[in-house]
């Protein structure tokens, strides 16, 4: 889902009103509609202008994403909500979802550490540990719940919604390093990186914010799912603009620490990838 990938947030929005606000659902149809016609049309735009640019062999995970998500959108669009086909067609399509979900955090690794393997290494073992647990976690609740009652396409919904939230909270996690890495390290990167970090990275909370608040109980009013919709909606069409040719050779300009402070902290950066390449290789 997002955890629901972007529909999943429209699917997180959908899921979470189906399962507990159907009513509401029906007086905020038309807007979520227009979302998923918005998305549907960012994803379609950003896909073709990567593949246009030649940019989708730098980002091959995000642009499969893409390709994937234009008819999950439609058939999103054109399924009842509230059938058993909608609820069929989420079973087997949340685990394409998810695996998404973690091989565009892997991306975006690479993307941003691609100078220092070490460290992309680190981190890719790290987040496959985390990945573990929290599914493990998962299968686990869910073969206890099945113990208990007959599984139906209903409890593997919510078994699927409940590991997507766990999945989250994890790439949430992984998300944050990164933005703080940014904020932290000085690196050289281009415009594109940047702009796919950020938005991504808005996108991602968008759509696992009210999985998250789901899993842990806490309420939010559908105004609020209505929002995080609309902002992931946006994320959209901001990969379309943001995305371009030119973007891969303009270098962007990230905080500063100063001339002398910044070359002391690359160093400090070369010589810990170092270290951990080597530590790799043993």
């Amino acid at each position: 889902m997002p955890g629901a990938a972007l529909v999943f947030f429209f699917q997180s929005a959908f899921h979470l009103t189906l399962f507990d606000r159907a009513g509401s659902f029906v007086s905020q149809f038309d807007i979520r509609k227009l979302f998923e016609v918005v998305s549907a049309l960012g994803f379609a735009l950003t896909a073709f202008r990567l593949y246009h640019a030649g940019l989708h062999r730098r980002y091959r995970v995000f642009f499969a994403y893409l390709i994937f998500q234009v008819p999950y959108v439609v058939c999103a669009l054109l399924l009842d909500v509230t059938g058993k086909g909608y609820l069929d067609f989420f079973i087997w399509s949340e685990p394409v979802i998810m695996i998404f979900y973690v091989l565009l955090v892997l991306e975006l690794y690479r993307l941003v550490l691609e100078r220092y393997q070490g460290l992309y290494t680190l981190g890719r073992w790290a987040m496959g540990v985390a990945m573990v647990i929290a599914v493990a976690v998962s299968i686990i609740s869910f073969w206890v719940a099945r113990a208990l009652v007959q599984a139906q396409n209903s409890a593997i919904a919510g078994f699927e919604l409940k590991a997507e939230a766990r999945l989250d909270l994890a790439l949430v996690l992984f998300i944050l390093l990164i933005i703080w890495f940014l904020g932290r390290y000085p690196i050289p990167l281009n415009r594109n990186v940047v702009v796919h970090t950020v938005v991504y990275s808005v996108f991602f909370f968008a759509n696992s914010l009210g999985l998250v608040f789901w899993l842990l109980r806490i309420k939010i009013v559908d105004s609020v799912n209505t929002t995080l919709m609309g902002i992931a909606s946006a994320c959209a069409i901001a990969w379309w603009i943001g995305l371009t040719p030119q973007g891969e050779e303009v270098q962007a300009h990230l905080p500063s620490l100063g001339s002398g402070a910044e070359q002391r902290v690359l160093l400090q950066l070369e010589a810990l990838n170092a270290t951990l390449l080597r530590a790799s290789r043993k």
